[in-house]
C-alpha cells in the first residue's frame, strides 16, 4: 500500500494511526499542500485523486491498483479488509455512536479549517481566519464533549480505540495550532493522553512523519 500525505493533514493523520494499529505497512508519499502552489494540484495528483485533497490510499485489489480518497472511507475499507483489531464497537447503536462522533470531526469541524477554506477567508475575502477557525473549533469540540460523555471510558467508547478516537486526537492538534483554549474540555484531552502513550498514535503524529518541518 501507499499513503499520499501530508506532515500535518490531519486526515492523513487518521489513516496513519489506522494503520498502525492494525499492524499494516506502507509507503509514505509526501505531498506538499503548499509547495509551488499546492502539489496536490498537479497533474500527476489530479489523476489519482481528482477532488485534490489528502490523504489518497493506493491498494491492490484484484491484481488492479485502485485509489481511495476521504479518510473515512478508507477507515471504513481498512475495517472491512483488515477486522483486527477492530476500530468499531460491537452491536448496531454504539458503531453509530462512534461514527457520529467521527463526523462530528469529519464533517462538523476539519472542513471548516481546511487549507483552501482559510486560504479564502484570508485572501480573498480578507476575513480574519484564526478567528473563524477557534470559533468553528471550539463549537465543535463542545459538541464532542458533551456526546462522548455518554460512552467515554478509556478511549471516546468505553476502552478500546475506535474511529471516533482517530479523529479526536488529530483534532485536538489541530485545535492548539489555531490557538484554542482546551481547558474546558478535560475529558477530551485526557481521552487524549491515553491514545498518546500507544505506539501506533505515536507513529502516526505528524511531528514524526518524513516530510515534516521542524517547529
Amino acid at each position: 500500500m501507499k499513503l499520499y500525505s501530508y506532515w500535518r493533514s490531519s486526515c492523513s493523520w487518521r489513516v496513519r494511526i489506522a494503520l498502525n494499529l492494525k499492524g499494516l505497512a506502507y509507503e509514505y508519499v509526501p505531498v506538499h499542500l503548499v509547495k509551488d502552489g499546492g502539489e496536490q494540484h498537479s497533474d500527476a495528483y489530479r489523476a489519482i485523486n481528482p477532488m485534490r485533497t489528502l490523504p489518497t490510499l493506493e491498494v491492490t485489489e484484484g491484481g488492479k491498483v485502485h485509489h481511495l480518497g476521504q479518510s473515512l472511507a478508507i477507515l471504513e475499507y481498512l475495517e472491512e479488509r483488515y477486522p483486527s483489531p477492530a476500530l468499531l464497537p460491537a452491536g448496531p447503536f454504539l458503531r453509530a455512536r462512534c461514527r457520529m462522533l467521527a463526523e462530528m470531526v469529519n464533517s462538523g469541524i476539519q472542513p471548516l479549517q481546511n487549507l483552501s477554506v482559510l486560504q479564502r477567508i484570508k485572501g480573498e475575502l480578507k476575513a480574519d481566519d484564526k478567528a473563524w477557525c477557534m470559533y468553528w473549533i471550539d463549537r465543535g469540540l463542545a459538541a464532542f464533549q458533551a456526546a462522548a460523555q455518554e460512552t467515554a471510558g478509556t478511549y471516546c467508547l468505553g476502552n478500546a480505540v475506535s474511529f471516533a478516537d482517530i479523529c479526536l486526537v488529530p483534532q485536538l492538534y489541530g485545535a492548539r495550532r489555531f490557538g484554542v483554549d482546551l481547558q474546558p474540555y478535560a475529558l477530551l484531552t485526557r481521552i487524549e493522553a491515553a491514545c498518546a502513550s500507544l505506539p501506533a498514535f505515536q507513529a502516526a503524529h505528524a511531528d514524526r512523519q518524513p516530510d515534516a518541518v521542524p517547529a
